[in-house]
């Protein structure tokens, strides 16, 4: 028997010849602030999905964790305490395994093209579908950090070499793998940087474009290295499926062609705040560094193990991992082939 705790389904009759409208209002849970390129592009979402339901569907966004935070979002939408949610993979990386595909240290820096392949991915491949519905849920669009960086006091990273001997924040397989080349890892979360940088508790932090400037550490770095590696994108809404499947094939499919359409905002909204932040950074003194193409190969033939080490995870899960991986590389160089050839579909 589904127990649905926060749904509203709300029936209006309208116009006097005994037309009804059914109007349903969805749950939507949100650990992040409603401010920044993520935020905006989630409302991008539920502007889109009521649009394309006719205003039959409708969405409560419960923001900054007011539902749960983001280590309990995965329970909160399969259980029904939201209808649908924001979903982190690193914080699941049993559950999600499938997603963590996305947070790879692969080469793939672009954020447009990383969402696209990975939509591409989650959408369509039987075996994830599945393992998502043995879940209760249904995954609906993604979202991405964007490329990870690195910033740095009193110190730059001019190769894969520099990081050794170095006091790094860092997170994911890409902390893993700085770790492997030498540094010394310093647990702090990214919120905490600012001061760790500007204290010599730290010499280097990973972070992305938009989210250094954000949090204006470009008042306490002196360097910034776009390593041009991968990115953090195993994260997205997804829905629960019995909330879904209560839904008219019509409203489904507006919830489905919205969240497609995600990669493309959040492309747009992201690649122009990276870009600004660039430019804070330099206005500020920061050097900006392009780390060279044979170190950004050292970086992925380190990081190579955490791949490896993926594939094995997704085995235990019941995926076939290797072919999950060689899907999602072909759908990266098929974007990557689209963007080169006709430019960000918010450009054509």
């Amino acid at each position: 028997m589904k127990f649905w705790t926060k749904a509203a389904l709300v029936s209006a009759m309208i116009g006097t010849a005994g037309v009804a409208q059914a109007e349903t209002t969805l749950i939507f849970g949100e650990a992040g602030p409603n401010r920044g390129a993520r935020a905006a592009s989630t409302n991008w979402f539920v502007e889109k999905a009521t649009e394309l339901s006719g205003g039959d569907l409708k969405f409560d966004i419960q923001w900054g964790g007011a539902l749960f935070k983001a280590g309990a979002a995965l329970n909160g939408v399969a259980d029904g305490v939201a209808d649908l949610g924001t979903v982190i993979s690193v914080y699941f990386p049993q559950e999600m395994v499938a997603y963590g595909v996305a947070d790879l240290p692969l080469k793939n820096d672009d954020a447009w093209v990383g969402m696209r392949a990975t939509d591409a991915l989650m959408r369509n491949n039987a075996q994830i579908k599945q393992n998502l519905a043995d879940k209760n849920l249904v995954y609906i669009g993604t979202f991405t950090t964007s490329a990870v960086h690195i910033g740095c006091k009193g110190t730059a990273i001019r190769s894969a070499d520099d990081i050794s001997g170095l006091k790094v924040r860092g997170v994911g397989a890409y902390g893993d793998t700085f770790k492997d080349l030498g540094a010394n890892m310093v647990p702090m979360s990214i919120y905490d940087a600012y001061q760790g940088l500007d204290s010599g508790l730290l010499d280097c932090s990973q972070g992305y474009s938009y989210a250094t400037a954000a949090l204006k550490q470009q008042e306490v770095i002196n360097s910034y290295t776009l390593l041009n590696w991968g990115q953090v994108g195993g994260l997205g809404i997804l829905m629960n499926k019995d909330a879904f499947d209560s839904l008219s094939p019509e409203n489904q499919q507006a919830l489905l062609t919205a969240g497609e359409g995600m990669a493309d905002e959040l492309g747009r909204l992201i690649t122009a705040d990276n870009a600004k932040a660039i430019e804070t950074m330099k206005a500020a003194g920061v050097e900006v560094i392009e780390l060279p193409e044979a170190d950004r190969a050292k970086l992925i033939e380190s990081g190579s193990k955490y791949v490896d080490a993926w594939i094995e995870r997704a085995n235990g899960s019941g995926l076939d991992g290797a072919a999950i991986l060689d899907e999602y590389r072909a759908l990266i160089a098929q974007y990557t082939a689209e963007r080169d050839e006709k430019g960000y579909p918010w450009t054509r």
